[in-house]
């Protein structure tokens, strides 16, 4: 959740690049931020601006702020304040406080929890390492049950060929900062971590992400997300998140569309 790039990487944040299908739900906040961002205003004091007023769950603040030797989960939980510095990383994890707001403290509260139970250890125990793959890499994905279990079955072939038609029923919405991140300078191998949204939150409404935020932040149970309870999904095979996916043989990369892992004998 800390490590990023540095401020001139903004410069891929102009209009063009804020027409991804994978940024539509955040554009309309994320956009004039960028512009602000580019201008020359720090990140922390343009997300900042961006909050809703008294209605924020935090504050984002200058790294600075960040003592040396305090987990950087710690401090939010404890200050509600997130230091924030000026990358790409940051600002997207600044995009998700934002838009998942009830989500994002749900997490913060649960990794701050297990530091002040078992410290900072080199190894993250399981339930902070599933949180942390979600926070960096997480998407939702709401699907008709025949893509759901074509994707739990890593058949991808059935996924994105024999069910695409389908896809038109599906909505994928990025949740990870990194993976937002990352999806800059987009790459065939980058993979989210997808957790199942219900089919009963319109994702087509405005307010889509405030209902998915109220939902998802009740759905993080400690011993159920500990088990990692999200299916790999490389996202430019999304029917539509990329142009080469149109010819089937893009599908047939068997190191970005990996089979499913063999079963030891008994």
């Amino acid at each position: 959740m800390a490590p990023g790039v540095g401020l001139p990487t903004f410069a891929p944040l102009d209009a063009s690049d804020w027409s991804a299908p994978w940024l539509a739900p955040w554009r309309g906040l994320g956009r004039p931020v960028a512009q602000q961002v580019q201008g020359g205003c720090p990140v922390a004091q343009a997300l900042q601006a961006a909050a809703p007023a008294g209605a924020a769950p935090v504050a984002f603040a200058p790294q600075a702020e960040l003592p040396s030797g305090v987990a950087y989960e710690q401090y939010i939980r404890n200050t509600r304040r997130v230091p924030t510095r000026d990358n790409l990383h940051d600002f997207f994890n600044g995009l998700v406080w934002l838009h998942f707001p009830q989500t994002k403290r749900r997490l913060n509260e649960l990794q701050a929890g297990a530091i002040a139970a078992d410290g900072v250890r080199a190894v993250r125990g399981p339930l902070r390492d599933a949180l942390t793959v979600f926070d960096e890499n997480g998407a939702l994905l709401q699907a008709p049950d025949a893509l759901w279990n074509a994707l739990r079955a890593r058949d991808w072939l059935r996924l994105f060929i024999d069910l695409r038609p389908l896809w038109s029923e599906a909505r994928l919405v990025l949740f990870g900062h990194a993976l937002m991140e990352k999806l800059v300078t987009p790459r065939k191998p980058m993979v989210a971590h997808v957790y199942r949204a219900p089919k009963a939150i319109d994702l087509i409404a405005k307010e889509a992400l405030s209902g998915l935020d109220t939902w998802l932040a009740q759905a993080v149970h400690p011993a159920a997300w500990a088990a990692k309870p999200f299916s790999p999904l490389p996202v430019l095979g999304v029917p539509g998140w990329w142009p080469a996916n149109e010819v089937p043989a893009f599908y047939d990369d068997a190191l970005v569309f990996r089979p499913p892992r063999a079963v030891p004998a008994p």
